[in-house]
């Protein structure tokens, strides 16, 4: 709801002087701190006096929107001038005028906490300022609206001479500020100067004791790697020799004497695996320890694990179960490392589960970019003091069957490892007498986290399911992320969580957003401030913004910029739309076909895009100019012109050079025709390849491109 506190005409020059002392009053009663009270005032006289001296009049108008804390002053500033031809120059700081036109707004934008500017030729100029209340200031109601219209009409205006004296005084107590801030850096860098020489001496000393650290951490490995080396001669020739007495290779055996052999042989087996598995951590700690990504299915690698692991089912009570969700994607990652995994979250199963039964699932993770791997076991299970000791080397949890069943205590510890070598992460879920589940969620794609300075280098287009546009949600409440979440998986879109502000912004950093769904009332935090930061920062000013709550306050929620409001619960279709609506990418097709026009529409129709058609080149380029479309689907053979000139014309034209053309030709083309449309075009398709191509192609040439301004 929003209620109106004062209007003012600027008719005279004088007014300029009135506007600023209105402002500071109204902010005065408001309860701003001084510091506020002279930032707003002195940005709202700034776009005043551009009023009066570029229109020769204006009015202005104060206005408090919201019915809960914290409330938004907003105050307006209209003209009926020729507005600001350079808008755009002005405001990123380019322009420059006699007059000193332009760094007035850039400097009022930084006074306040959002700015927001319309201007043309026919409709004059308008500015509009809003500045949040401060935490601590009461709500105004309709009651406190009237007082304060009251206060306003009862004090006296000040003169001019006053407003001067004011004015001398607020720079007084800047300078007095400035000079305590001078000083205070004065001494902050003493006393950074005395830190720095102790963080010097300290860094030596760190130094020092880290190059002893990687000389005993190397020499661990080197003495890990060389034992495990040393100990395989003599235990192969052990196995392979006990194997050659019991296949009888130099006559029959005793009965005892093959139980001895059989002794023998095992406790070779068993000392063989501690090597192997001494051997994987050493090699892992060196960092020498390789990554071969293969592409495979899950269906076959519990198929493999089925054959491999049956023979350790000695009791018919144990039944060992695979189950894989359906439509599961295909891995790319190291199967053989991924299958050790699982081989010893089974074998721990197994040997600690008397009857029952061992499930091993697969199942997609809630971002779908991972897959989850996880065996469930009824077995005795693990106390929760222990779960973190079951990961350390050679550390055992005592327990009724550890005599009975031996092991070497590194399984685990080399599973931890190896799922973090592929990006993933091992966890425990555990409950003596009931069971374990043990956890394994690894990456669909692995990719190398090791950072190499190459050239720059073409990107190649990537999978359509990795093109799914990123929406980050701003929610505390898990049960809505994951409902977020299931509405998204089956869209063009995906979720990305963030339950605090923390998260949001260290979210922002890592990755660009196609939209934002915010919650008003977070757990110990509230965002008016976090978006009107991002309304008012350039560079996120652009995001749309989805405000997804219970608070009633859909005039605030408009006020500080966001561009849809959706009252809890939140209806998915709704939510789907308004995403769409505000995320759809406008694509041309450029193409006299009418057959191919339909297709591209119904490949295309899924996804958030608003598809714009042209039967012919010189109907396409007016059409690229009036609408500005984010990509151009070009068929090289029209009725008018010829698609490769067309395709010229745009790109030398400053208005459509940086919009990404895609071309899409029946004609059959050499690799040097290829070629030469490479250096213009995003990619080349032929029409035989759209239906398995455009897609990813359209998802893959939207994400590489250059904003187009609209």
């Amino acid at each position: 709801m929003s209620r109106s506190i004062a209007t003012m005409t600027i008719a005279f020059e004088q007014d300029v002087v009135a506007a600023r002392q209105q402002t500071r009053r109204i902010a005065s009663l408001l309860g701003f701190e001084t510091q506020d009270q002279t930032r707003l005032a002195t940005a709202v006289s700034e776009i005043v006096r551009n009023a009066y001296r570029y229109a020769g009049n204006g009015e202005i108008s104060f206005v408090i929107e919201g019915e809960r804390s914290p409330q938004v002053l907003i105050v307006t500033v209209t003209d009926h001038g020729p507005g600001i031809a350079d808008l755009e120059a002005v405001l990123s700081g380019q322009y420059r005028s006699s007059t000193g036109m332009g760094l007035g707004l850039i400097g009022s934008r930084r006074l306040v906490d959002q700015l927001d500017i319309r201007s043309d030729r026919a409709h004059g100029t308008e500015v509009r300022l809003k500045k949040l209340f401060p935490p601590a200031s009461p709500v105004v109601d309709d009651a406190g609206s009237a007082r304060l219209k009251a206060n306003l009409a009862a004090s006296a205006k000040p003169s001019a001479l006053e407003e001067s004296q004011q004015q001398q005084r607020e720079l007084l107590r800047a300078l007095a500020e400035l000079r305590e801030r001078q000083e205070e850096l004065r001494r902050a860098n003493h006393e950074l100067e005395d830190t720095n020489r102790g963080v010097v001496a300290l860094y030596a000393e760190l130094d020092e004791k880290a190059d002893h650290l990687r000389r005993a951490d190397e020499m661990k490995s080197r003495f890990l790697s060389n034992m495990s080396h040393e100990f395989r001669t003599p235990l192969n020739s052990v196995r392979a020799l006990s194997g050659l007495l019991l296949d009888h290779v130099d006559g029959p055996l005793s009965g005892e004497q093959r139980t001895q052999v059989e002794y023998i042989r095992k406790a070779a087996a068993d000392l063989s695996e501690l090597v192997e598995d001494l051997l994987d951590l050493a090699k892992i700690e060196a960092g020498r320890i390789d990554v071969q990504p293969t592409e495979f299915t899950i269906g076959n690698l519990f198929s493999a694990l089925r054959g491999m692991l049956r023979p350790l089912l000695v009791s018919e009570s144990v039944v060992l179960r695979f189950e894989a969700a359906p439509d599961l994607p295909a891995l790319f990652t190291d199967e053989a490392k991924v299958s050790q995994i699982l081989r010893n979250f089974i074998s721990n199963a197994l040997k600690f589960t008397e009857r029952g039964e061992v499930r091993v699932t697969a199942e997609l993770a809630d971002d779908d970019r991972s897959i989850v791997l996880a065996v469930a076991d009824t077995g005795i299970g693990i106390e929760a003091a222990h779960h973190d000791l079951v990961f350390e080397e050679f550390a055992q949890v005592k327990g009724p069957l550890q005599k009975r069943v031996k092991g070497t205590g590194l399984g685990l510890p080399l599973c931890r490892r190896l799922a973090d070598l592929l990006g993933g992460n091992i966890a425990l879920a555990s409950e003596v007498g009931v069971g374990s589940t043990f956890t394994a969620t690894l990456p669909i794609r692995y990719e190398d986290r090791v950072e190499v300075a190459t050239p720059p280098v073409e990107v190649p287009l990537r999978a359509a399911g990795s093109n799914r546009l990123p929406v980050l949600i701003v929610e505390d409440d898990a049960e809505l992320q994951r409902y977020y979440a299931k509405i998204l998986r089956s869209t063009a879109f995906r979720s990305v969580a963030a339950r605090s502000l923390r998260e949001a912004r260290e979210a922002m950093r890592n990755e660009p957003f196609v939209a934002i769904i915010l919650d008003i009332l977070l757990r110990g935090e509230e965002t008016w401030q976090f978006l009107t930061e991002l309304k008012a920062d350039p560079e996120t000013r652009a995001i749309p913004v989805i405000v997804a709550t219970e608070v009633d306050e859909e005039g605030k929620i408009a006020a500080l910029g966001a561009d849809a409001y959706l009252r809890k619960p939140v209806d998915r279709h709704r939510l789907l739309s308004e995403l769409k609506r505000l995320t759809g990418s406008r694509i041309l097709v450029i193409d006299d076909d009418p057959a191919t026009r339909y297709a591209l529409r119904r490949l295309l129709g899924h996804a958030p895009y608003r598809i714009v058609e042209a039967i012919d080149g010189q109907t396409g380029w007016a059409a690229a100019h009036a609408m500005r479309p984010q990509l151009i689907l070009l068929d090289l053979g029209l009725p008018d012109m010829s698609g490769n000139e067309l395709l010229d014309r745009l790109k030398r034209h400053p208005a459509t050079r940086d919009i990404p053309v895609v071309v899409a030709t029946a004609h059959d083309l050499s690799a040097a025709e290829i070629s030469t449309l490479g250096l213009q075009a995003q990619a080349v398709l032929t029409k035989l390849e759209l239906e398995e191509r455009v897609v990813e192609t359209v998802a893959a040439a939207l994400q590489a491109a250059v904003p187009i301004p609209q």
